[in-house]
């Protein structure tokens, strides 16, 4: 089947007994034995449950992998992932990160032994200049957040296996719908799925997908052992958010490009970070290996006293963290969602005091781009107040 219609269907032929079209949420954290030795394939709701194994089963096959992993956020799944090295163990990340993952990497990791290099995956020559004995793994994040970096995904996940190397990406902000980075040659893919594959902003959610048998029972394990899994209330909220993701993600692309395209033009932006602009440097290998775009791009002003009456003025866009939702939100990366990230290393990578990130969610694009317009106008005037009285 479609994608479309493999996301529609999640669970809808999970329950044979009663028929349900909804797949049902099991509480029950304990199943009966039928006799000694024998299990009905569920026996502690840690290790396995009814409802949670429909949604690890749908992204599995939506990821085209071996297996699927639901945790209870996107950094649980990472901390998962993370739990596959040991002391000396170095990794290759992404340069322009989200800061939490940062946040854990440096932290919390460095802590057990287990050191990052950021650089640009990008970058063959890069990678291969970082290269330590004890690099395991290469992390990816495609596009990054905020600044919508591109990563040639079939390229690094080649050279990473031709180096012995696991090959993470993070395909947040494009979820399978766009992206199966997998079929590229990813060996693990990781999610925070309270973004779009919720898509309400009310389901928090990470979810693993291993490429192979052998990378799954590591996982498999990790997961059961740290116990970082998601709930069925949560699960169940999950599936139902993805079964129409496919809508989703089309209204948010369509929307993302027309505004991205409106502010690229505006005076008060310097420049706007969306790879579905053909001025993007990623465009043509975005093209390439996604079928689509996410819904999320930055922009930087021109004046960073301009940041503040914007999100003080937008009324239909919220000022608030996240990403992916139904609902716009507009946030400061700066001091919000990279505030963890040291100044000297965000600036040199380009998040500084006059980019704004923005999460454009389903509602009419023109009622957004009215928004938009007159929060710059207001900051604009204000901005032009207070030069005039100095």
């Amino acid at each position: 089947m479609k994608i479309e219609s493999q996301l529609a269907q999640i669970g809808s032929v999970s329950d044979s007994v009663t028929g349900a079209v909804s797949v049902p949420i099991h509480h029950a954290t304990a199943f009966r034995h039928p006799r000694l030795g024998q299990s009905t394939g569920f026996d502690y709701s840690r290790s396995k449950s009814p409802t949670r194994s429909v949604l690890e089963d749908a992204i599995a096959r939506l990821e085209s992998g071996d297996a699927g992993f639901a945790c209870s956020s996107g950094m649980a799944a990472l901390q998962v992932v993370f739990s596959l090295f040991s002391q000396g163990d170095h990794l290759l990340v992404s340069v322009d990160l989200y800061g939490g993952t940062y946040r854990l990497l440096e932290k919390v990791l460095s802590r057990f032994g287990i050191s990052a290099t950021y650089v640009d995956t990008n970058d063959i020559d890069a990678l291969e200049a970082n290269l330590r004995p004890g690099t395991k793994a290469v992390l990816i994040e495609t596009p990054t957040n905020p600044l919508m970096k591109i990563t040639d995904l079939a390229k690094v996940c080649r050279w990473a296996r031709s180096r012995e190397l696991l090959s993470i990406v993070d395909n947040t902000l494009l979820t399978p719908y766009f992206q199966r980075p997998i079929e590229l040659g990813a060996d693990i893919v990781v999610h925070s799925a309270s973004k779009y594959l919720g898509g309400h902003n009310d389901v928090l959610a990470g979810l693993i997908v291993t490429r192979h048998k052998a990378l799954s029972e590591k996982i498999a394990f990790l997961h059961n052992s740290i116990g970082a899994v998601l709930g069925p209330q949560d699960s169940w909220l999950l599936v139902r958010g993805m079964k129409t993701l496919a809508l989703r993600m089309e209204r948010h692309q369509q929307n993302a490009l027309r505004i991205a395209s409106w502010l690229a033009t505006h005076p008060l932006v310097a420049e706007v970070f969306y790879p579905g602009l053909e001025t993007h440097p990623g465009f043509a290998l975005q093209r390439k290996q996604a079928s689509g775009n996410t819904g999320i791009f930055s922009f930087k002003l021109k004046d960073a006293r301009l940041v503040e009456p914007i999100l003080r003025h937008i009324r239909l866009i919220a000022f608030a963290e996240s990403l992916g939702g139904v609902e716009s939100l507009m946030t400061y990366p700066a001091v919000q969602t990279h505030a963890d990230i040291p100044e000297e290393i965000r600036r040199r990578v380009g998040v500084d005091d006059r980019l704004l990130r923005y999460s454009v969610g389903i509602e009419h694009v023109d009622d957004l781009i009215s928004d938009l317009s007159q929060a710059l106008e207001a900051a604009r005037q204000e901005v032009a107040g207070c030069t005039e009285t100095r």
